[in-house]
């Protein structure tokens, strides 16, 4: 459709995010349609769309789909050029058996969250040190889940290995132990049709990843606990807080956690919120089985920690014991207060480091 300049017309923009291109459209204040177009995603590409959209008039707010993968560079864009973005999640299925789906109808409809006031959720930011956080996060859990990997395929092959190398590794306790006995294991790789060598070799093989993994996992822990400890020193000091809690919970709030409304809004981000299950005249609430459950599995060991070192926590959980509260019930609400006491940590650190 053909671009309409009326002076400082507020329109409303809404973008479909791919990984090579990025659809936008064009909405003005009454909800009027006034244009689509397609735009690569590149850097390039972004300045044309921010000047496409500025063409239309004054722009309000642009809603953005997939703000944490395949738009996270438009999203820096856009807002490093001052523009509103609200984060976008996907149509309703209704509305996809109504109108279909095509790369420009996620755009409209993109939009059109963003003017009805459903999508009012301010995207996180990734240009500060969190986002340094979270990218060495997920290098260290691949890695971590690589070792599990290798560590299984190790007990497995001792398992069905010839009987002479089974015995040689079962006088070895742990699976660690037999791991590095594997490392110094001699096949012959001239003789590998034979079981017995290509057992030794496959097991060889795997310790060495293991011990590579190791090393590799090491230096990551070296660059995370510093850069956590620049980030969030007040959290870290929490009882029960390890570097990888506080990373977690860094990364789930996010740099800009004034985003947030509140605690019980980091609360419910981390699956920790209260769900009211009433009957009659009992009241009750159950676990939220929402929110990032990387960030609600960091509150529980938090949580078990306390209940282990943290006599205070062991007399909370004795006294809601007695009122009749179970075990899960009794650990959502430490959670709860968990995330209460996090959040405020993680604001004042997060507050410090944006002033430096």
């Amino acid at each position: 459709m053909q671009i309409m300049n009326e002076g400082a017309r507020r329109i409303i923009g809404g973008v479909d995010a791919h990984a090579d291109t990025h659809h936008a459209a064009v909405l003005d204040e009454h909800g009027r349609l006034l244009g689509t177009r397609s735009f690569a995603a590149s850097g390039s590409g972004y300045r044309q769309l921010l000047g496409w959209l500025r063409a239309f008039g004054e722009i309000d707010r642009v809603g953005v789909e997939s703000t944490g993968s395949y738009a996270a560079a438009l999203t820096h864009h856009l807002v490093a050029n001052e523009v509103r973005v609200c984060e976008v999640n996907q149509p309703h299925p209704h509305t996809r058996r109504r109108r279909g789906k095509t790369d420009a109808i996620d755009a409209e409809l993109a939009a059109r969250h963003v003017l009805s006031g459903a999508s009012t959720v301010t995207p996180k930011a990734t240009t500060g040190i969190v986002e340094a956080i979270r990218q060495l996060r997920v290098a260290r859990e691949s890695a971590m889940k690589s070792r599990s990997t290798a560590m299984v395929q190790v007990g497995d092959l001792i398992l069905t290995a010839p009987s002479e190398l089974r015995e040689e590794l079962a006088a070895l306790k742990t699976l660690n132990a037999k791991t590095a006995r594997c490392q110094r294991l001699r096949p012959d790789s001239t003789g590998l049709d034979d079981p017995f060598d290509a057992a030794k070799f496959a097991l060889r093989s795997l310790a060495r990843r293991i011990a590579l993994l190791d090393a590799e996992i090491a230096e990551l822990d070296a660059h995370l606990t510093a850069l956590v400890a620049t980030a969030a020193p007040r959290t870290t000091e929490l009882l029960g807080v390890s570097t990888g809690h506080a990373g977690q919970l860094l990364v789930t709030a996010g740099q800009n956690i004034d985003r947030l409304r509140g605690e019980g809004a980091f609360a419910a981000l981390c699956g920790a919120s209260p769900i009211p299950v009433a009957s009659g005249k009992r009241g009750r609430h159950r676990l939220n089985p929402g929110g990032d459950r990387q960030a609600n599995r960091a509150l529980h060991m938090i949580a078990v920690c306390r209940l282990r070192y943290c006599p205070k926590t062991r007399a909370y959980a004795d006294r809601r014991t007695t009122e009749g509260k179970t075990k899960k019930e009794i650990m959502r609400c430490l959670k709860r207060y968990i995330a209460r006491e996090v959040y405020a940590t993680l604001r004042e650190d997060l507050r410090s480091l944006s002033v430096r």
